[in-house]
């Protein structure tokens, strides 16, 4: 992760941006003793849990998944 002090951020920032864009992370420093006071991340643009496509059968059937549910690399392929 890049840090940047506020005023350099000020002069960057359009290059800032392009930076975040691309998936950096831009950290931002402030004061004498450049503490830290914020991040810039990238916008990342999350569907609601549990939101799933049932393809035919969507509108005649529903399906819940318990927040704890996962599947083993072998179960996803296939191969148990």
């Amino acid at each position: 992760m890049k840090t940047l002090p506020v005023g350099e951020l000020k002069a960057k920032f359009s290059e800032i941006l392009d930076s975040v864009q691309h998936g950096e992370r831009i950290g931002i420093v402030y004061g004498k003793k450049k503490k830290p006071i914020a991040m810039i991340v990238p916008f990342v643009d999350e569907k609601p849990e549990g939101m799933r496509k049932l393809g035919i059968l969507e509108g005649k059937a529903k399906v819940h998944f318990k927040a704890d549910f996962e599947m083993t690399t072998e179960e996803l392929a296939g191969t148990e």
